[in-house]
């Protein structure tokens, strides 16, 4: 495994992020510690989740799935660089939303980190992330919460997610107010076939010392082979969702196409350059990976020791060209 700086921090992560959104919703507790021991084992020491995965009547079930296999000791905590994420509604499945379960109020924060640490039987949180950015709190009650925490001992760091460059950079001017360490990390979709990130969010991103996190970095399967999938009648995800959408449209299709094609020519695997395309972006500290089984797992590790030629890289970018910087990328 490679590892790189978590943006300006000192904190040494995996080039790979084990996504564990699937875990509990898709795949059993047994199989999710079997995973997260093979992950840690192959040297993945960076593990992402979220107070609401698990979803409907479950939220909570995933962090609760990390717990247990936290608990069962050999240094797993230890070893492990935690990452999970405060914003979305906690309250039970159907029911009406009771005020302030949700959001990044103080309150809410306070409550939500308390909740997850009990879910995840640990006493700290290394990563604390905005999973969306709230327009309705001030910058600097964020950040009074944030700081409290860190003083205590409950996490270590906060990055945000699903942020605009701009969010970014009124959350970071706002922390340099306070004397506050502000966001290490902005987690975005970000991949091959949507690069609308490269016009301001990475810029920000960089210009603030934050880590970028790309998720969905093989766009819902679009990018691991889904044409070849399809035709050979496989693939459950390249049937329905994000993929299914994407294959609809012809131009996009005719890109989705002509991506397989090539690879096939240069005997790369399409889910492998994928991720290893995300591995030489700038900025980019490591895409979040989260499989359902073991093979997918054995499957997104190749691509940290898959090198693409400069040939290749000239090639993906004729199909998937970037929208450029802002504000050339819609202006002069």
């Amino acid at each position: 495994m490679k590892y790189t700086q978590l943006g300006r921090t000192g904190l040494k992560v995996s080039r790979l992020v084990l996504g564990t959104m699937n875990f509990g919703p898709q795949t059993d507790e047994a199989t999710s510690h079997s995973i997260m021991d093979s992950a840690l084992d192959a040297g993945v020491n960076f593990f992402d989740t979220a107070n609401v995965y698990g979803w409907g009547e479950n939220k909570g079930n995933t962090e609760r799935i990390l717990g247990t296999w936290f608990a069962k000791g050999g240094d797993r905590r230890e070893k492990t660089v935690l990452a999970t994420k405060v914003y979305g509604n906690m309250s039970p499945d159907g029911a009406t939303p009771w005020p302030n379960s949700d959001r990044l109020s103080a309150l809410n924060i306070r409550r939500a980190v308390e909740a997850s640490l009990k879910r995840l039987q640990t006493d700290y949180i290394d990563l604390y992330q905005f999973h969306h950015v709230d327009r309705r709190t001030p910058w600097d009650e964020v950040w009074q919460a944030i700081d409290v925490l860190v003083q205590q001992g409950k996490i270590l760091y906060a990055g945000s997610s699903n942020h605009a460059g701009w969010h970014i950079a009124q959350a970071n001017e706002a922390a340099r107010r306070r004397g506050s360490l502000g966001l290490v990390s902005e987690q975005c979709l970000y991949n091959l076939a949507e690069r609308r990130a490269e016009m301001e969010v990475i810029p920000a991103a960089q210009a603030y010392g934050l880590g970028v996190i790309p998720w969905s970095p093989l766009h819902g399967g679009l990018l691991g082979g889904a044409i070849r999938k399809e035709r050979e009648g496989g693939g459950a995800r390249s049937a329905s969702g994000r993929t299914a959408d994407a294959l609809k449209n012809s131009a996009m299709r005719e890109k989705v196409q002509a991506y397989e094609d090539l690879l096939e020519k240069h005997g790369v695997a399409p889910g492998d350059a994928g991720l290893a395309w995300l591995l030489t972006r700038p900025g980019v500290t490591g895409p979040i990976v989260g499989p359902r089984t073991q093979e997918q797992l054995d499957s997104a590790l190749r691509a940290v020791s898959v090198e693409l030629s400069e040939e290749l890289l000239a090639s993906l970018e004729e199909i998937f060209p970037g929208p450029g910087p802002s504000p050339e990328a819609f202006a002069w």
